[in-house]
Parts: C-alpha cells; structure tokens; sequence
C-alpha cells in the first residue's frame, strides 16, 4: 500500500524543519523548535482467580507530554503575556492570575517541501509552565538568544479536515 494516497509516486516521509504555530487565530512569530506531541496510556494489570500466574493488561490513564516552543529573542510580546496569564507579579492582590482565559487551544501546522500545508494537530487547553524569557547570558557566545515556553496540555489530535496537498510537479522551463 502507498504511503501516500494523492501524490503515490512519493516515497519520502515529510520534514521536520517546515511548521507553524497558531493560537488566537493568529501565527505566532520566529517559533524555531517545537517538542514533540506525545501521549503515554497507563497499564493496569490485572488477574482473575482462576487464571494460573499470569496477568491480563488494560489500557488506563492517558496523560499528554507538556510541549516546549523555542523562538529566538525579538520584541514580539506573545510568549511573555500567555505567561502573564499564569502568573503576573506585580499585578497586584488577587489578579496575580487570569482563571478567565489562561488555557488557549493551539494548532500545529506542518507544511511540505512545496510549502503546502500536509498535516495538522489541534492540541487543546494548554497552559504555560514555564517561561524564559532570556536564556544565559555569555560575551564569548556565537549564537542566538532563545526564548522557551513550556505547554502543559490536556490532550491533541489530528485535524483529519486538513487533506493531503496534491504536491506539484516540476518541469524543465523550455
């Protein structure tokens, strides 16, 4: 069976290095790196009487990996004002914390070599668990300073609305 149902004669499966996040509505600025989308169901073992002195196993609890966001450091406010919705010093008694609109569903995009968006997730009710908004500072350094969100989310899946995209052919120009 082919790999893929529209484009048969494509045997490679896509890249990692194609992808955009959106919350809001809106594509979020410089996102670099995303952790993966990963789900772990609990085992439950369990026996009857009868049985000699081997177990039966039942899936249990599905608990959902928090996702990390990289972006390098720009003046786009998006990252810090999600986790000001967390926690917001400052701010004063009682409004440290936003229980209105802390959570925001994402989508994650995911886009082939044509630039034609392939895949998608919806991954719901996130919340930011960590923030970085400067990483360690070094003068001897030749890279990029990175900005980091940490998601904790209750759960993702596929938008199975989103169809394969026919990818285009290219052909020598005459």
């Amino acid at each position: 069976m082919a790999q893929f149902t529209v484009n048969a004669q494509r045997f490679d499966p896509y890249k990692n290095f194609k992808f955009r996040v959106k919350w809001d509505g809106r594509y979020v600025a410089g996102v670099s790196k995303m952790s993966a989308l990963k789900r772990t169901t609990d085992i439950v073992r369990h026996r009857e009487g009868g049985d000699p002195s081997s177990s039966r196993k039942s899936p249990g609890r599905t608990e959902y990996d928090d996702i990390t966001l990289e972006r390098g450091v720009t003046h786009d406010k998006d990252f810090e004002q999600w986790a000001n919705k967390v926690w917001n010093f400052g701010s004063g008694l009682g409004s440290e914390v936003s229980l209105e609109d802390f959570r925001k569903n994402i989508i994650l995009e995911v886009y082939n070599e044509a630039g034609q968006l392939a895949i998608s997730y919806k991954v719901y009710r996130c919340w930011v668990t960590e923030f970085q908004a400067m990483p360690e500072l070094d003068a001897n350094a030749n890279a990029v300073a990175i900005q980091t969100l940490k998601l904790a989310n209750e759960g993702w899946e596929r938008d199975t609305e989103v169809p394969e995209p026919d990818e285009p052919t290219f052909t020598e120009p005459a």
